[in-house]
């Protein structure tokens, strides 16, 4: 007899094949490692007959594709309604988030314009599809308002994605102290868990997806774009490291403390955030680095590393920023300056529709390439090293985080009364935030 279960009942929970649980326990990036030296040897094997398997790679970044608007829809939102803040405070870190992903975004493109690692060596191949002029600019830009509720999510149109979740996220809170929105909160919260489980099954594919691109690169054009990556990692590590002086200047003429005083108080969040890859993880202890290590006021440090996280991506707009620059700079295509302006709005609004999402960076390029017409495939070329690189610019989200919250403290030290009353408040009075946002699920990292 079988036993049905009322759809509002929990559900058993199942476990995965045997073969499965073991393919997910290796972490993604050695199973990435993995593809990368099968890929070779394959490639190596059937050389130009390798072609037919970049079809592989084009399908799972369909699927990728798809998932991406909903997935950046349900994020925001939940983001603007699990943040609750107020006060003036929150204009100047908005202020300070977006001007820091701006200043990123320049910095990557000026560092892939004069290195250029795309071009060290021959081209992979030759453009196949007309980019949008300086003279489309403007139309390009209109085409990113939405006509309609629905149509950038039928078009992978970020900038309409983040502006719709971004307006409906705003008004759910306006109209949340006369209504109770808690049923809303909860779908769209539950809405996004399910879109990262549906994200997972697709990550397991993602080796898959590089082990054929790979094979089909090695066996068409041999081992030059692999050379070419050496000196991308460069130029990223070059860009993130400009981001942290710029982050240490600010603080140097923005805040009470020192550089290095702030940099030694947070080297276990660093170091943390790099060993991890993931700021949501480091968020615990980037808050209590500021609080006993560094000395911020308790409205300060929270507001930087447990909100201001959620939509800081400085180093995952930087390393976007610059990957589309390498991609087309390795094909053979020449981005003008408007177009690069492009891809700046474009990391722009992509980064803040990253908070919490597991291979972020993964997630959001795909709109970015599409928005420049890249080829999209090639971000699987870049997955082998993406490993490393994703832990360097973990490091610089959090040093962000920290940036933030040094700046909105201001030139002045709390005096030890000020900062007991700060803490009274949190204890039972009003104080600027009310919770800290909820974490994202299990997995999450930048």
């Amino acid at each position: 007899m079988i036993q049905k279960t009322h759809i509002l009942e929990a559900a058993p929970t199942r476990r995965p094949h045997p073969a499965l649980a073991i393919y997910r326990r290796v972490p993604l990036y050695v199973r990435i490692l993995i593809s990368l030296v099968v890929g070779v040897l394959l490639g190596l094997a059937l050389k130009e007959h390798a072609e037919p398997l970049k079809w592989v790679s084009k399908i799972v970044l369909r699927i990728l594709g798809a998932l991406a608007p909903a997935l950046i829809l349900v994020a925001v939102m939940d983001s603007i309604l699990s943040a609750h803040v107020k006060g003036r405070g929150v204009a100047k870190m908005a202020f300070l988030l977006v001007l820091n992903t701006l200043v990123a975004i320049l910095i990557g493109l000026l560092v892939a314009n004069i290195i250029q690692p795309g071009r060290r060596g021959e081209l992979v191949e030759s453009p196949k599809e007309p980019l949008p002029t300086a003279k489309d600019l403007g139309g390009q830009l209109l085409e990113n308002i939405p006509q309609s509720v629905l149509e950038p999510l039928v078009t992978n149109n970020v900038i309409g994605i983040v502006f719709l979740a971004a307006a409906f996220g705003i008004a759910f809170r306006r109209i949340a102290p006369q209504h109770d929105i808690t049923i809303v909160n909860q779908f769209i919260s539950l809405s996004f868990k399910a879109i990262v489980v549906i994200l997972h099954w697709v990550l397991d594919l993602v080796p898959l997806a590089v082990l054929c691109t790979v094979a089909q690169t090695v066996g068409s054009h041999g081992f030059e774009p692999f050379v070419k990556l050496i000196w991308f990692i460069a130029a990223v590590v070059i860009g993130l490291l400009l981001q942290a002086v710029w982050y240490m200047v600010r603080i140097r003429y923005g805040r009470w403390a020192s550089p290095t005083r702030v940099l030694l108080g947070m080297r276990d969040a660093l170091v943390m955030a790099f060993s991890t890859s993931s700021s949501t993880a480091t968020m615990p202890v980037t808050y209590a680095c500021l609080r006993d290590n560094v000395g911020l006021r308790e409205e300060s440090a929270a507001m930087g590393a447990l909100v201001g996280s959620n939509f800081n991506n400085d180093g995952t707009a930087l390393y976007e920023a610059m990957a589309a620059l390498f991609i087309a700079q390795m094909t053979g295509i020449d981005l003008t300056i408007p177009q690069q302006l492009i891809v700046v709005v474009m990391s722009i609004v992509a980064s803040i529709g990253a908070a919490g999402i597991p291979e972020a960076g993964l997630v959001t390029m795909t709109l970015v390439f599409e928005a420049v017409h890249l080829p999209k495939e090639y971000i699987f070329l870049l997955l082998p090293v993406d490993w490393f690189l994703d832990r360097c610019r973990t490091a610089i989200n959090v040093l962000g985080d920290v940036n933030v919250s040094c700046l909105l403290e201001g030139r002045i030290r709390a005096q030890p009364a000020a900062d007991a009353t700060g803490q009274d408040l949190a204890s039972g009075g009003e104080s600027t935030l009310e919770a800290a946002p909820s974490a994202p699920p299990a997995g999450a990292v930048d």
